[in-house]
């Protein structure tokens, strides 16, 4: 791509801003927090129109917000996800204080979709937003749906379970083909669907998400362009070992970070598998990806032992050094070979629209 950013030049712009963190450390008055984060990784002459461009914003609870690209909207720089809320682990009560704890400690961005756990987790989700609370997040979720039809279906079946009249971002969920960017793009496809949603008030902003590879992540951005359109967000994997082998970080985190397009960073421990690697601890691998030039970095979370540990990384954030990711980098580099602990690349384990291709086209589950 001609508008991409060289690799050394992605690199100054994540790092440069390290330096001035304990300057603004320095500047905090006694019993004052520094407020930069990962945020001022983006420092730059270019950093003004880039994710993370500016220091991040506290929320009350002390959990920092960031830009969330172009879109004009501040959200906190850790994410709930909702495939784990929705869980059988847990119950209906449970789940729902769960989010509401979450909220209180700061957290502001909540993720799900149509499909997480045959729809309970949405529907949870929704009943955690009521009382008030549906107007302290920034509500996300996705669709399978290729076809207008398909995804109509699914979108209004999402509304209802979030009990909500407008969903702040919708995204086209594991685009993982070659073949998904021009489906999505046809006349009968997903995105003039979500167009005329948002042209109706039902959503404010649209994008997408895939793990496959970032050659598809590419090709879903250059037919976007073809098409005149701009997506608000893009959903990908960001973690120690996508560095190593078809790395979303070198070759689609540039090209954002460049067009102002918000980063959702998902799968910082690979949904478990990078822990069995035995190399990395969770907190390292949370914060190599806050450490990312991100808006929000999103994390499951299905117990008030992993909230906690997920809201005190969070409300005393410091970035990796140069240092420090270099050390986590070349300490993970040998497990990483090959892909095999990032098994939503090279295996069908979280293929959730392969494994039942028929929500490609229905909105039955």
């Amino acid at each position: 791509m001609k508008n991409e950013l060289s690799r050394a030049e992605f690199c100054r712009l994540s790092f440069s801003g390290l330096v001035g963190l304990a300057a603004c450390r320095q500047r905090s008055g006694p019993g004052q927090k520094a407020t930069a984060g990962a945020d001022s990784a983006a420092q730059g002459p270019q950093a003004a129109q880039s994710v993370g461009s500016a220091p991040p914003v506290p929320a009350p609870q002390g959990v920092p917000k960031r830009k969330l690209g172009s879109t004009g909207e501040m959200v906190s720089m850790l994410g709930l996800g909702g495939s784990h809320i929705g869980q059988k682990n847990l119950s209906d009560d449970e789940s729902i204080q769960l989010m509401r704890d979450a909220i209180e400690g700061g957290i502001t961005f909540f993720d799900n979709c149509w499909d997480y756990n045959e729809g309970l987790s949405q529907e949870r989700m929704g009943k955690a937003l009521r009382d008030g609370y549906r107007k302290r997040v920034f509500l996300m979720t996705k669709l399978d749906g290729r076809t207008a039809k398909a995804a109509n279906g699914q979108l209004e079946q999402s509304l209802k379970q979030l009990q909500t009249d407008v969903i702040d971002l919708v995204q086209v969920h594991e685009v993982i083909r070659m073949t998904d960017p021009e489906r999505a793009f046809a006349s009968d496809g997903v995105i003039g669907t979500l167009q005329a949603a948002k042209k109706a008030g039902k959503i404010r902003h649209i994008g997408f998400t895939g793990h496959k590879d970032p050659a598809i992540h590419l090709h879903m951005l250059a037919t976007a362009r073809k098409a005149g359109f701009t997506f608000d967000t893009v959903q990908m994997p960001l973690n120690v070992m996508d560095a190593h082998y078809k790395s979303f970080e070198q070759a689609v985190l540039p090209v954002l970070v460049q067009h102002g397009i918000g980063v959702l960073g998902m799968k910082s421990m690979g949904s478990g598998d990078i822990l069995k690697s035995g190399v990395v601890q969770p907190v390292e691998c949370l914060r190599y990806a806050l450490s990312l030039p991100t808006s929000v970095v999103i994390t499951g979370i299905d117990g008030k032992e992993i909230l906690d540990q997920a809201l005190k990384l969070a409300q005393n954030f410091v970035p990796l050094s140069a240092e420090e990711r270099q050390s986590l980098l070349a300490r993970s580099a040998p497990e990483a070979k090959d892909g095999k602990h990032e098994l939503f690349k090279t295996a069908q384990k979280y293929d959730g629209t392969a494994k039942n291709p028929k929500w490609l086209e229905s909105a039955e589950i």
